[in-house]
Formats: structure tokens, C-alpha cells, sequence
């Protein structure tokens, strides 16, 4: 195995210096800015964040500075990137660092898992980029080639299986190169061969956005933020969407604190927390 990891890791790093990716988060990667945009990345195509992450990050450079915000600035910003949940969720974790944190993004996996829309591969790819921490995480493109090296032949091959080889091949005296290397490799494998983590266990195909109740949702918040509170009469003229497919969207905005409603009145939420 030991021979087998050090061949993988030469192989998948000889690519990277050769065609390794550039980003702003990469460049800089500060913490607020690392935590920012794996919001952002969240099963959104890396390219689309981009011009997002960078129009962001100059209006708010710092947890505080976006705790000042309002939600409705906040998602204005965010209107194009889709699942808006992610904005309401990266709002709060401002707020929370800010007020409980000193300003300063925590450096485990541990504590970042504390904070609201923060997942395992979250949590340690934020610790790994902000702080260099050896974490052992999975997403896409990692599945994709360790899938592509080791399970060649195999199907439903489940991401515990995969956990041994990545704490194995990990480099732990510069975990953020070696995870960056990781994923281009991944991404650059998928662009010249059918995806190897179709092979995976955990394999689900995005379900289509058009006529979705994600895009009815997202043209709610976009109706709210851009042309202001309104009744579910306005709504529908507005956004074109039907009832009862208006209410059930306007009551899982409710729920997820994104929406509030007053009087028969919709409007973005301000409230802390979540239900």
C-alpha cells in the first residue's frame, strides 16, 4: 500500500504542477474568504462562483462586515447562485463568528461543524485550506479519483471504502496543495473519461432546475429582494407561479427563515436562527 500511495500521490501531483488551477481563494486563502466560498462551491460549477466570490469578498471582506448586512442585501448579492438556503446559512455563520468567535473562523473540523449549514466535507475543507488541518474529507472529484485508481472494476463502491486510501496518500506536511492537486485532478479527469464517481455508491444525478420547486423558491426570493415585500396576490403575478405551488414554496421559505410574513405581507426574513 505504501508503495501504491506514493506512486498515486507523484502521479497526481506531477499534473498538478503542470495544469494545477488557479483561483482567488487559492490565492488568498484566508479564512473567511476559504469559508466563503465553500459556501458558494456548494453544487455550483467553480467557474460560475468566480466573479460571485470576488464581488463578495469586496463588500464583505470579514464575518463582521456581512453580520452589518441585512439578509435582503445579503441574498441580493447572492441572486443567480441558487439554493439561497446557503446565503441564510452563511449569514448566520457570520453572525455567530462575529459574536461568539471574536471575528475568527474556527480551525477544526470539530468546531466548524458547530456552525449552521456546515457539513463533514465542509467542515474539514475549510480547516484544510484556511489552516492547513489534516483532515480526511471527500466530495466529487476526489471520489472521482480515487474511484479512477483503486475501484476501476468495481460498482457501488461506498466513500468508507475510500477513507483508508486518503489517509494513507495524504500529505500531511501540506494537506491544502495536496487536496487542491486532488480535486484538479478530478476535474480534469472527468473532462476526458465517463465519470468515475457514477461508480460510486453515492451517486445521484441533480434532478432538472426548469419547473422545479428549487426554481419556484428562487424566483420568490428574487421577486422579494429585488421588487420588495409583497402579497401572495403580487407574488404570483409577479413570478408567474401557481397556487398551491406558490404557498408550498413561500411555506418552506417560512421555515427556513429566509421568508417572513406579516399581514398577508411576504418579505425577507431578518430573524436569527433557524426552526
Amino acid at each position: 500500500m505504501a508503495l501504491l500511495t506514493a506512486n498515486f500521490r507523484s502521479l497526481v501531483y506531477a499534473h498538478y504542477e503542470e495544469a494545477g488551477r488557479v483561483f482567488p481563494w487559492r490565492t488568498d486563502p484566508a479564512p473567511w474568504g476559504v469559508l466563503v466560498s465553500e459556501f458558494m462551491l456548494q453544487q455550483t460549477q467553480t467557474e460560475r462562483v468566480i466573479p460571485y466570490w470576488d464581488r463578495w469578498m469586496n463588500r464583505w471582506p470579514t464575518p463582521e462586515a456581512l453580520n452589518q448586512a441585512s439578509l435582503e442585501e445579503a441574498l441580493r448579492e447572492w441572486s443567480g447562485l441558487g439554493y439561497n438556503r446557503r446565503c441564510r446559512y452563511l449569514k448566520e455563520c457570520a453572525r455567530i463568528i462575529t459574536e461568539q468567535q471574536g471575528g475568527t473562523v474556527p480551525g477544526t473540523p470539530e468546531k466548524l461543524l458547530q456552525l449552521p449549514g456546515i457539513g463533514a466535507y465542509t467542515a474539514g475543507a475549510i480547516a484544510c485550506f484556511a489552516y492547513k488541518y489534516p483532515a480526511i474529507f471527500i466530495e466529487t472529484n476526489i471520489r472521482a479519483v480515487v474511484l479512477h485508481f483503486f475501484f476501476q472494476d468495481q460498482e457501488g463502491v461506498k466513500d468508507a471504502e475510500l477513507i483508508p486510501i486518503l489517509d494513507a496518500a495524504l500529505d500531511r506536511e501540506n494537506p491544502r496543495k495536496w487536496y487542491w492537486a486532488l480535486m484538479d485532478y478530478g476535474a480534469a479527469l472527468k473532462k476526458v473519461t465517463v465519470n468515475p464517481s457514477r461508480r460510486s455508491a453515492h451517486y445521484t444525478k441533480q434532478s432538472r432546475f426548469e419547473g422545479s420547486f428549487r426554481q419556484r423558491r428562487g424566483r420568490i426570493i428574487k421577486s422579494l429582494v429585488t421588487q420588495g415585500p409583497a402579497d401572495a396576490k403580487a407574488l404570483h403575478i409577479r413570478t408567474g407561479i401557481e397556487e398551491p405551488d406558490l404557498y408550498e414554496a413561500l411555506q418552506a421559505l417560512e421555515k427556513e427563515s429566509l421568508v417572513a410574513e406579516a399581514g398577508g405581507i411576504y418579505q425577507i426574513s431578518e430573524l436569527h436562527g433557524f426552526e
